[in-house]
């Protein structure tokens, strides 16, 4: 339906289902959501196969498009990570529930009493691509902390998640809730997307995941409330004092694990101290992994067969093995790059100096700020929080990894026996 007009009214009784399967959901026991997580679990087990079938169409349409290898590997479900999906549904059952936690709470003077507590924040929408792995997590967490969802999951990953919203529907009519509370606009095209993003009387917040370009898309576009996720031009600053075995692993791990997520290294910066000292071993363990170096001019001093670095390179979210790697005479240098380059998403410093350590953790504005750890680490599960719906790079509620609490906002309680203001 991408070329064609499309009927929005069709787009808004979704929208409304969404928003009435929303009142019923924020009504649910936490035995009630954690049945329904059990029955998603079990049918993306079933599944499977199914899943791996639809998601092979969507690779060999990919693949034909010419997507990019990052992009492909997001894009790829085999059995295994189908099967760590369902591993992830389950760890969110075992989350605490924060419905109706009290944030805070007092007496007042006069008797009255009053309580903040949790509330879900209604109808969640979520615009991502090449990601199916995102349309379980999100809507499982939705799920557990009481939303509806409506998806858009982008053309390149639309049969994948045509099973996977049908699985999703299919555990909640099982467990006897609204199927309703999983929603789709992805056969709506941009169209569907468009019309998500302006729909305020249905959606009460908005989560873009993906690239830079599909961020500030909805960013500008959208009407409904925008929890901004972000690219990640992630650094890794060795200043003078970095161990060398700590440097090559770190890197490495930083770089190669994963190179296609938000949270895998792009820029390397090494103090002129120790570049002599760190650079050979660990450009040789990168190299060795097929990463190709984008060097400036003293680290070509060393490598000169490294592609010189570009401004353009400086800012680029690789998702791929390329590396930005450049020398910096001091820690201040390295704090100004991170400054100039920096998505605020990851940052880490490699040091056995605890001065340097706390001003890197204290001067660095970033969601996560890291000291001799690999940047893999900001991750939702990683950080306890099961599945997450994304890393935000703002600075209003939520910041960081994204789980449970992060998809709640907070209503005042208020609690009076014929109590009237003097």
């Amino acid at each position: 339906m991408e070329h064609h007009e499309v009927d929005t009214s069709l787009i808004d009784v979704r929208l409304a289902a969404a928003k009435n399967a929303s009142f019923r959901l924020a009504q649910a026991t936490t035995a009630e959501k954690d049945a329904a997580l059990e029955q998603v679990a079990a049918i993306l087990r079933a599944r499977s196969a199914d899943i791996v079938a639809a998601n092979a169409l969507d690779l060999a349409a990919g693949r034909e498009a010419g997507l990019a290898a990052g992009l492909l590997d997001r894009l790829e479900l085999d059995e295994r990570r189908v099967d760590a999906l369902a591993e992830a549904v389950l760890e969110v059952i075992g989350l605490t529930d924060p419905i109706g936690e009290t944030v805070s709470g007092r007496s007042l003077p006069n008797g009255i009493r009053i309580d903040q507590v949790r509330v879900p924040l209604g109808v969640v929408g979520a615009i991502y691509e090449a990601r199916p792995n995102v349309t379980v997590d999100i809507a499982v967490l939705a799920l557990k902390s009481g939303n509806a969802v409506v998806l858009r999951g982008g053309s390149a990953a639309e049969q994948t998640n045509r099973v996977l919203v049908t699985a999703l529907r299919d555990a909640l009519d099982a467990a006897g809730l609204p199927a309703d509370a999983v929603q789709t606009v992805d056969d709506f095209g941009r169209a569907g997307a468009r019309h998500l993003m302006q729909a305020r009387d249905y959606v009460d917040v908005l989560i873009p995941r993906g690239s830079a370009g599909l961020i500030r898309a909805v960013v500008d576009e959208a009407r409904v409330p925008v929890i901004e996720t972000g690219a990640g031009v992630v650094h890794m600053f060795l200043d003078e004092s970095a161990r060398e075995d700590w440097a090559v692993e770190l890197v490495h791990n930083a770089k190669v694990q994963r190179p296609s997520v938000c949270n895998a290294l792009e820029t390397l910066l090494v103090h002129e101290a120790a570049a002599a000292r760190l650079l050979p071993a660990v450009l040789d363990r990168l190299e060795a992994s097929g990463v190709t170096i984008h060097a400036d001019e003293r680290v070509r001093a060393l490598r000169p067969e490294a592609l010189p670095v570009t401004d353009e390179d400086w800012a680029t979210e690789h998702m791929s093995l390329d590396l930005s790697v450049g020398v910096v005479d001091s820690i201040d240098d390295a704090l100004r790059h991170i400054r100039r380059y920096s998505t605020k998403h990851t940052e880490s410093i490699v040091t056995n100096d605890l001065g340097n350590a706390e001003r890197f953790l204290n001067e660095v504005d970033a969601a996560a700020v890291m000291v001799n750890a690999s940047t893999r680490f900001t991750d939702g599960a990683e950080f306890g929080f099961g599945a997450e719906v994304g890393i935000s790079t703002q600075k209003l509620h939520a910041r960081g990894p994204m789980g449970l609490p992060e998809l709640t906002s907070t209503k005042w309680i208020v609690r009076g026996a014929g109590h009237v203001r003097a």
